[in-house]
């Protein structure tokens, strides 16, 4: 199980510019966009309830487990591996890592977001899955696109990659992670804004899909083999039970 007492908390917008080559949490690489880019006839961000959210068509890959956050104060979405999550309106979305990786994709100018959660680069080409990332990149980013996003002003955050398991280390399921999404972005011309990934430790991420902000604690891990299993069978019950409550009140 993994305690929620924190190692580190940070909001991912004011990250410490240097770290170990172990440790790569870097602060933002360009300049977000000022505010003034919306202009004064920018349109207040919907608001949906718990109910709605929840009576929304599934589709397969999908994140759907939704719930009240008492200390944001705002309905959020867990995105289990394999899963994505792409929004327009005043919501959160979070997850929780190990190796795997999340990556939170921001259009400035459109105030669309979205979050995925990939366990490896890439599987068999007839697996169409989004617990590989050559699918889950393609996936989040075609969501956006349908929300009205552009790619030319798209921005990314990402998180993950951690070797939570000594055995993990001749796998190196992280690092295969972390190269392959900062690859892909470079590739696709997206920023990578900000970063906090490789370490050794878990991560809970919340991303705020209207602002793009997005906030990250290291967590303590008493049962990393623990996270590995919720990681690879995403089971919603499990991954609730392991992040409620607790500190959260310290991002």
């Amino acid at each position: 199980m993994i305690s929620q007492k924190p190692i580190s908390i940070a909001a991912v917008n004011s990250l410490p510019a240097a770290a170990a080559p172990s440790e790569r949490r870097r602060a933002p690489r360009i300049a977000p966009l000022a505010p003034e880019i919306y202009g004064n006839n920018h349109v207040a961000a919907p608001d949906s309830s718990l109910d709605e959210l929840k009576s929304r068509f599934k589709r397969p890959g999908l994140a759907s487990f939704f719930y009240f956050d008492n200390h944001f104060q705002y309905n959020a979405v867990k995105v289990l591996p394999g899963e994505y999550f792409v929004a327009n309106e005043n919501l959160v979305i979070m997850t929780v890592l190990g190796s795997c990786i999340a990556a939170c994709i921001w259009d400035s100018r459109m105030r669309v977001g979205g979050m995925n959660h990939f366990m490896l680069p890439d599987g068999d080409s007839l697996d169409v899955s989004g617990r590989y990332g050559s699918y889950a990149m393609e996936l989040l980013i075609n969501e956006m696109l349908k929300l009205g996003a552009r790619r030319e002003t798209m921005q990314a955050k990402i998180f993950g990659g951690a070797q939570v398991m000594h055995s993990f280390t001749t796998m190196n399921v992280g690092e295969r992670n972390t190269a392959f999404v900062v690859n892909y972005l470079q590739t696709e011309r997206i920023p990578v804004v900000s970063e906090d990934v490789l370490d050794i430790y878990p991560r809970k991420v919340c991303f705020f899909p209207v602002t793009g902000k997005a906030m990250v604690k290291r967590l303590a891990h008493a049962h990393p083999e623990d996270l590995v299993a919720q990681e690879k069978g995403g089971n919603a019950q499990t991954v609730a039970r392991v992040t409620s409550g607790g500190s959260v009140d310290l991002f």
